[in-house]
């Protein structure tokens, strides 16, 4: 049979994203599967342009696995020394373990630098050096392709020791499912808008609007708070809640926050021992009236 192969042809990065900022951290952001299957760990989005001193980290992510922080910092440019500074001033601010640098080309210091970071620090902390590449056949969709550079030496066979010892899910993630579960034993209606996930948070949306109350549970806490959808914009949100600002804040018992750079608004939380399932029925109660409460409100003032 005689097959006609296409051939796969570079694009330019700004075909596929005009603008960094605007357009490729966002979608980053709500893709990070892609570059987690290219790094090898499970990626949960915790925020976008996360303030650190004077700066703003592009995304924190989270590894499910074991819980810990991941700094991802993206440029559809060459590397340059500028970004090398704010990740090391990132890593520091933000208690990272996980740092990846994405970037349409790597200058050959940089590189060294990413290496260098692997040599001389110990588990769990690890460093890569990710290019990004914009790739079509044809009149194809344009794809993304990640490609790692730099990783850490042994990167491969911790992956494989944790896939082998972790299973189906590892103990974060199951305990995580026990957690929402209960919420559903005992406020079955919350099946309506979030299934048994073992994820960190579970979303519900404000009928007839484009905003959503997100719930979370972390081992010290439980919380919500207001978001917009996936590719959201922030400001729009905003902009949406600041001419009820006053009512909502004494009808929610929380301020507005800044959420015009982490994306989320009216935030609580509950605090404890999350570790404790014997305080898990006082936590899911909290959460299902708090999500309730703030459901209710939205819909009758939007």
């Amino acid at each position: 049979m005689d097959r006609k192969l296409g051939t796969l042809k570079n694009v330019n990065l700004r075909e596929a994203w005009s603008h960094e900022a605007q357009d490729f951290t966002p979608w980053l952001a709500d893709n990070l599967d892609r570059l987690s299957a290219a790094i090898g760990i499970p990626l949960e989005l915790e925020g976008q342009e996360v303030s650190v001193d004077s700066f703003s980290a592009d995304i924190l992510a989270r590894n499910p696995q074991n819980d810990s922080r991941v700094l991802i910092e993206n440029q559809l440019e060459q590397t340059d020394h500028t970004h090398l500074g704010q990740i090391l001033t990132y890593l520091a601010g933000l208690e990272a373990q996980v740092v990846i640098w994405v970037a349409s080309s790597f200058r050959d210091p940089h590189i060294s630098a990413v290496q260098w970071l692997n040599d001389h620090t110990v588990a769990p902390f690890a460093f890569f050096a990710v290019q990004v590449k914009a790739v079509q056949i044809g009149n194809s969709p344009i794809a993304p392709l990640f490609e790692i550079v730099a990783k850490p030496n042994d990167w491969d066979r911790q992956i494989q020791k944790q896939v082998r010892s972790s299973g189906e899910l590892c103990g974060l993630s199951k305990w995580r499912l026990r957690f929402w579960e209960h919420l559903l034993e005992r406020h079955p209606a919350q099946e309506e808008w979030d299934g048994r996930l073992a994820t960190s948070s579970h979303w519900r949306q404000v009928p007839d609007s484009d905003l959503w109350v997100s719930i979370y549970i972390g081992k010290k806490e439980v919380g919500l708070f207001v978001r917009g959808g996936r590719n959201a914009d922030i400001e729009n949100i905003f902009l949406q809640l600041e001419p009820h600002q006053e009512v909502l804040e004494k009808s929610l018992g929380s301020p507005l926050g800044d959420g015009g750079k982490r994306g989320y608004f009216f935030h609580q939380k509950s605090s404890g021992d999350l570790t404790d399932e014997t305080c898990w029925s006082e936590k899911v109660d909290w959460l299902h009236q708090m999500q309730d409460l703030y459901v209710r409100n939205l819909k009758e003032l939007l």
